[in-house]
């Protein structure tokens, strides 16, 4: 088995591209106006429409109602980051600010515009270093 993607369905597939491309500085790939793809050496992100949602099972998905996942970025310097989002119209809600946590990580979280958790996270410590060398 191999962990390939996560998908987010949203009302708004251009708005959520346009802010994951800034944030990761990736860009999507657009398969349709209802779906969106960033991909990253490790994994890719997902964008879908509401509309996609039927096609796998209706009602089965809805959009903004996130309150369980958060979606994890590994990004070099967290503290440039949380700089260059701060500066942008992308993020209105920063959960936490940079903060180094017990397991080595410095960690910024905060929210998607659907309002989905978002951490974006740089190894600062020699084990967390070691554990997410590429």
């Amino acid at each position: 088995m191999n962990f390939v993607s996560i998908r987010i369905i949203t009302g708004d597939v251009a708005r959520l591209v346009g802010f994951y491309e800034r944030a990761t500085g990736v860009r999507a790939a657009w398969a349709t106006e209802d779906f969106a793809e960033l991909s990253t050496p490790a994994a890719t992100l997902a964008i879908a429409s509401t509309r996609t949602v039927p096609l796998f099972a209706p009602g089965s998905a809805r959009p903004a109602e996130n309150h369980s996942v958060i979606t994890e970025f590994l990004v070099d310097d967290v503290d440039r980051v949380h700089r260059d989002l701060a500066d942008s119209e992308y993020v209105t809600e920063f959960v936490a600010e940079p903060t180094t946590m017990p397991w080595g990580n410095r960690s910024l979280l905060f929210r998607d515009p659907d309002g989905n958790l978002v951490n974006f996270f740089t190894p600062v410590t020699e084990a967390a270093i070691k554990k997410f060398a590429r």
